[in-house]
């Protein structure tokens, strides 16, 4: 699955490591999702989107 995280992450000056403490996971978690190498369960994808005031369809892209 495409996702915008690391854009998101770029405007506001985030790290992955950031990222990670505000919705508690691991960094490497973090860079898997933005990899696509890792879909986020859902609890963890609504709070990627709570953090970013986005709908989780305009953060995570079908492909």
């Amino acid at each position: 699955m495409k996702n915008r995280i690391k854009v998101l992450r770029a405007e506001h000056n985030m790290t992955q490591a950031d990222l990670a403490i505000e919705v508690q996971v691991s960094r490497q978690t973090i860079n898997s999702i933005e990899k696509g190498k890792f879909d986020p369960s859902l609890p963890l994808a609504f709070k990627i989107s709570r953090l970013f005031g986005l709908p989780i369809e305009t953060i995570f892209l079908e492909e």
